[in-house]
């Protein structure tokens, strides 16, 4: 096993203070007890214009349904909860109705301990990644190539009540259609200490038989009254390379709520991989891509903020992505428009 990861998920290990599990993505969370199931549909449609050198590019320009997931979640018992998660204009792999769910899973909660087995987000740490797909406009590339969503198993610990520590054994987000047997093995640690919100994880994938990529990924977010500063650091490493920084990702995020309906944000992130390494399927060797943007959201009703949302934003790249199938590439500008809807239609509690 790569050294490297070894004293990386020591390192984790022994640090490991922070928090509550957050995520959009990587929930261990039991549902509200007293419910008994809840059924929410959002959806997401946008308007955008995608240009490269200054040429249109048609085929990423115009209108776009940008997500329309079905969500059901609820308690079997006190202790065990379930989630499902179904994105309706998700692609498959090898036209498996399946793998356009997201989640589907059963978590047994009792004491410290939530203990969990389904399909769930690989337990991989940063606020990006966090964050759910239908709240996230300009992305890095890592974001736009990680197939986030496998099946596997979790146990997590409430080592404070600010803080949780999980380790989680998944498929890897690595396998194909030829060869299922691949695995990723994370430890994931995440908190609330007043201002500071760090998502910090060590993890260990397989890429192809017995061949493995280390994550090491610092995600800290910093709150002060209005004011939010998301800030990300990754490092992918593989046996026979320099460790840190040849292959690396930062995402940083600074916002703004002037209003509590209005929330305003820049974003810049940064993918790199120097090395000659054919472990990173992700960002490929010889991408160095720098992006930058920003926008802003307007939310109509006070009261449920994430009922309706309004939003506009741009962003522009900059550099050499060795992915041509990615979208953001040297001299990238995506202008784009939209709006967000979550609507709860159902709700049963226990009497």
């Amino acid at each position: 096993m790569n050294t490297n990861l070894v004293t990386s998920l020591l390192a984790a290990g022994v640090i490991a203070m922070p928090a509550k599990l957050h995520s959009a993505e990587v929930e261990t969370k039991t549902a509200d007890s007293q419910s008994i199931t809840t059924l929410r549909v959002e959806a997401r449609l946008d308007y955008q214009r995608d240009w490269r050198d200054g040429n249109t590019v048609s085929s990423n320009s115009g209108f776009e349904g940008k997500a329309i997931n079905l969500r059901l979640e609820g308690n079997i018992t006190n202790n065990l909860s379930y989630c499902w998660r179904h994105r309706f204009n998700r692609n498959t792999k090898d036209a498996n109705f399946f793998d356009a769910t997201d989640r589907v899973y059963l978590a047994w909660n009792t004491g410290n301990w939530t203990i969990s087995g389904g399909k769930q987000a690989v337990a991989i740490g940063g606020w990006e990644y966090d964050h759910s797909s239908i709240d996230l406009y300009g992305c890095s590339v890592f974001w736009n190539n990680v197939s986030c969503y496998q099946i596997g198993v979790s146990a997590a610990y409430n080592l404070s009540g600010n803080n949780k520590l999980m380790f989680q054994f998944c498929e890897s987000p690595f396998y194909n259609t030829d060869n299922r047997n691949l695995y990723a093995y994370n430890l994931y640690w995440t908190g609330t200490h007043g201002i500071f919100q760090p998502i910090w994880s060590a993890n260990l994938l397989e890429y192809s038989s017995g061949r493995y990529i280390s994550y090491l990924v610092l995600g800290n977010k910093l709150s002060v009254d209005r004011w939010s500063l998301e800030l990300d650091f990754m490092n992918r490493a593989s046996s026979h390379q320099t460790y840190l920084f040849k292959d690396c990702s930062v995402m940083g995020e600074l916002s703004f709520r002037p209003t509590g309906r209005w929330r305003i944000h820049g974003k810049m992130t940064y993918d790199v991989n120097r090395t000659d390494s054919g472990a990173d399927l992700l960002v490929l060797p010889g991408t160095e891509l720098k992006m930058i943007g920003g926008g802003g959201e307007f939310y109509p009703f006070a009261k449920n903020l994430g009922t309706l949302r309004f939003h506009a934003n741009a962003y522009y790249s900059w550099g050499k992505n060795a992915n041509a199938n990615n979208v953001m590439q040297n001299k990238s500008c995506i202008v784009d428009f939209g709006v967000k809807w979550d609507m709860n239609l159902l709700s049963l509690k226990r009497k």
